[in-house]
């Protein structure tokens, strides 16, 4: 196999720009795998690992990549655009603190996509922030809306009463389209970063993000999702929600038996003075018991579990939670390990590096899919598909070669295998929810309304 190496000396791209090239690089025919990142060292030995480094790509250094004229500094780019109050900042972990401490030293809110990021440095930038009156959302901040704008991976919702504060990005996907479905809006959804809640950070963020909704006047009603918080953070969070002085919508994924789903519906009937939220969406159980019996068809009798094939964070460990609770057996974790059900998160960092969000390109989950197909004891493949701006333009129709040959692997063998999926987005969304939903049930699989509702079922088909 022959490799090739271009490089466009000086000129910085941002990490999303990159992963969406690489996707387009690795369409062209005759293209077996390609990789567009800035000439970090490490980048380079990620190439040389893979046998890709050619004389010039050794050649290249951290600000080497294309050609286009863009702002090179912080400062050249608030001189091309003096008035911004927002830094988004989608940079390798080992530089971004530093960038982001000079966004904030120039008075700009921080949006800090970039993952990877010491949890040491986090905590001081985030209070170096508060001393200034500014945000800092991050690091591995996926999602936000300001002031109805969309940063990151976000959705297409309106402007609306409903404030998210989030320590999750694909958490605050799902809430935002179910509260968009149920015909509300929201006013700002700010991401705080994965680890905000834990007990090291401190809610730092998640503190400011409750404040900064409660005196917006244009919300109404505020909603808090995550993963559970450390004790600490916890006993803080509930006096901090209580000096809101609004109507809050909580939940923390994997605590109790509520949904995210759930979370964005009672928020819905807080904004509307109701006391139960609207269910328009679930789905009759008779349907269920119809859907799951037609999914067993075939089946053999070494088929005995769900595993679960996901991009998002939060939906991976929502659909562990629902399977640990329902089907019990489940492995510990969201990474594809364990003999039994089992669900693996491809947008952790183990998975990621040097390669595109699979929100951005499905490679590594049609990889994923064939594998667990391959197995004779897969019964039930379980799949989120993520909608919204910056995701790639029809991740329906990437997965569904992966996904008929599954099916046709396992019909090989004799065995039968159920497909069950969620599409989380809106038909607002560049994909157009209604029309993804639409060809994956065109092929067979099972949509559900949302993610959570997707696990129920997948649980159902393999239960004995």
């Amino acid at each position: 196999m022959r490799a090739f190496n271009f490089v466009w000396p000086s000129a910085y791209h941002d990490s999303v720009t990159l992963m969406r090239l690489t996707r387009d690089l690795e369409s062209v025919p005759g293209v077996a795998r390609a990789a567009a990142m800035m000439g970090t060292p490490q980048n380079r030995v990620l190439m040389q690992d893979a046998g890709l480094l050619t004389a010039a790509g050794e050649a290249a250094g951290p600000p080497d990549l294309g050609a286009t004229p863009r702002p090179r500094t912080l400062a050249s780019a608030l001189r091309a655009v003096p008035d911004a109050n927002v830094a988004l900042i989608s940079i390798p972990g080992l530089y971004a603190a530093a960038e982001a401490r000079r966004a904030l030293r120039a008075g700009l809110h921080v949006m800090l996509f970039s993952d990877n990021v010491p949890i040491d440095q986090e905590i001081e930038l985030k209070r170096f922030a508060r001393e200034r009156g500014l945000m800092l959302m991050g690091p591995d901040c996926g999602t936000a809306v300001v002031n109805g704008v969309p940063l990151g991976f976000a959705n297409a919702v309106p402007r609306g009463r409903i404030g998210i504060a989030a320590a999750s990005g694909t958490g605050a996907q799902e809430v935002m389209s179910v509260i968009a479905r149920c015909g509300e809006g929201v006013s700002h959804v700010i991401g705080v970063g994965g680890r905000d809640l834990s007990d090291a950070v401190g809610g730092l963020a998640m503190e400011q993000a409750l404040e900064a909704l409660a005196a917006d006047p244009g919300t109404s009603v505020v909603c808090v999702i995550g993963k559970p918080p450390g004790a600490t953070v916890a006993r803080r969070l509930e006096s901090q929600i209580e000096r809101v002085g609004k109507p809050c919508a909580m939940h923390f994924v994997g605590s109790g038996t509520a949904s995210l789903e759930d979370c964005a519906r009672d928020a819905v009937a807080l904004a509307r003075g109701e006391k139960h939220h609207p269910v328009a969406f679930t789905v009759p159980d008779a349907e269920l018991a119809r859907v799951a019996s037609e999914a067993r068809r075939g089946r053999r009798p070494e088929q005995r579990f769900v595993r679960g094939v996901y991009s998002g964070g939060t939906l991976a460990w929502e659909a562990r939670s629902i399977l640990d609770a329902t089907l019990g057996d489940v492995a510990p974790g969201v990474t594809g390990t364990g003999s039994g059900h089992r669900v693996v998160d491809l947008g952790e960092d183990i998975f990621t590096v040097g390669r595109p969000h699979p929100m951005i390109d499905g490679a590594v989950r049609r990889e994923w899919i064939a594998r667990e197909a391959a197995d004779p004891a897969t019964a039930v493949l379980l799949l989120d598909v993520v909608l919204g701006y910056g995701a790639h333009a029809d991740p329906a129709g990437e997965l569904l070669l992966a996904i008929e040959a599954a099916r046709d692997q396992a019909g090989q063998r004799g065995a039968a295998l159920a497909v069950v999926a969620s599409v989380t987005g809106t038909d607002a969304d560049p994909q157009n929810r209604s029309a993804q939903v639409s060809r994956l049930r065109g092929a067979g699989v099972a949509v559900m309304p949302s993610n959570a509702q997707a696990a129920r079922l997948a649980a159902r088909i393999a239960a004995r």
